[in-house]
């Protein structure tokens, strides 16, 4: 009996998709190891790999553009209108060559995250198309408006193509989609034994509260402004930037070996910016969050309303992070609004769904 087959499409946009989407394959990979996983992105395969202990196939196809950045927070919506508009008219080559594919290599299953055309693709393939998100890309260009809201009908005519949607915490309504199942937090969990981080990064004499993460995914920022780090002498900071200066109190991480996540049971607190899976890999290890705000895109206040609701916080303005001091590091943290906690199973959800149809067709 041929082995089951899964085509993973993620958008082309950032890290984030592509490490939350790589943790649900690793998971579906453990659960059936003979599920055979293409991964369908742009994104590194040391990345993917970094994620996904397994084997797998890297694709390296661009579906969508999401959004043409040259940092974490700077956007360009011109370059950005520009691509989407090549997109939509190159579509029907793009959906021929992909259900090709998928057709001679007998894919089962399509399941994106979540590029638009994944689910033409699949409904062309005449095999189910599933999508994974907390968003859609029409509702971050809707809110752009002028000429992206042509763009935004057409993303949602492609979505409302999808079978089954699992939306994730911290989402949008999502209305495009006509079936979807609502899952836990998503995430991957660390590699390395706390003990070992700290012995190997000189962290076992700091208290856990004074050590703290920067992270700003993997685009980062054009300049962070470190020095703020010697305002705050009694904490240790950590950062996957290892052209950082050299400060007495600033450790800088090779993320060749290393993820954020391998790190986050050892800190007090993240100062980062408003992102899916950040903030979902937060909240599930109980961290702290201290986040500026981001501008111009409709994912990020539905964001800091979830870390307002389920996280200890602060929220930072683009000044504060970048013209102020840093006092606010040793300032009382926000307390969440809500006690209960999110279901943190969005992983085993989504990957046994997938299992279970794999492998019951």
């Amino acid at each position: 009996m041929p082995h089951p087959i899964l085509y993973l499409a993620i958008t082309n946009h950032g890290f984030g998709h592509a490490t939350r989407a790589a943790s649900i394959a690793a998971e579906i990979q453990r659960l059936d190891p003979e599920i055979v996983l293409i991964l369908v992105t742009t994104a590194p395969r040391s990345l993917l790999e970094a994620y996904i202990p397994g084997d797998f196939i890297h694709r390296p196809r661009a579906l969508d553009v999401g959004i043409i950045q040259s940092d974490s927070l700077t956007m360009d919506k011109p370059a950005t209108l520009e691509k989407l508009r090549q997109i939509k008219q190159q579509q029907r080559s793009m959906i021929a060559s992909e259900v090709n594919f998928i057709r001679q290599n007998r894919v089962g299953l399509v399941l994106g995250d979540i590029p638009p055309l994944a689910a033409p693709i699949a409904d062309s393939a005449g095999i189910p198309g599933w999508m994974m998100s907390n968003f859609g890309w029409d509702f971050i260009y809707r809110d752009w408006g002028g000429d992206f809201v042509e763009i935004a009908d057409w993303i949602g005519e492609c979505f409302a193509q999808c079978d089954r949607l699992f939306r994730m915490p911290f989402h949008e309504p999502m209305s495009a989609f006509s079936n979807i199942t609502d899952v836990g937090l998503t995430g991957v969990d660390p590699r390395f034994d706390t003990a070992e981080i700290l012995e190997k990064f000189n962290l076992a004499d700091t208290p856990k509260e004074k050590i703290i993460l920067v992270t700003f995914g993997g685009l980062g920022l054009d300049r962070v402004p470190y020095e703020n780090v010697t305002r705050c002498p009694d904490y240790k900071f950590l950062c996957f930037d290892l052209n950082a200066p050299d400060l007495p109190n600033l450790i800088k991480i090779d993320d060749r070996f290393y993820r954020p996540i391998d790190f986050m049971p050892v800190c007090g607190r993240l100062l980062t910016k408003p992102g899916y899976s950040t903030f979902s890999e937060a909240c599930r290890y109980d961290i702290p969050v201290t986040t500026v705000t981001r501008e111009g895109f409709a994912e990020s206040p539905i964001l800091l309303e979830g870390i307002r609701d389920y996280a200890h916080h602060q929220i930072w303005s683009i000044d504060e992070f970048f013209k102020g001091d840093w006092n606010g590091i040793t300032q009382p943290l926000n307390p969440p609004r809500k006690t209960e906690k999110l279901a943190r199973d969005g992983n085993l959800s989504i990957a046994q769904a997938v299992v279970d149809y794999l492998r019951s067709s």
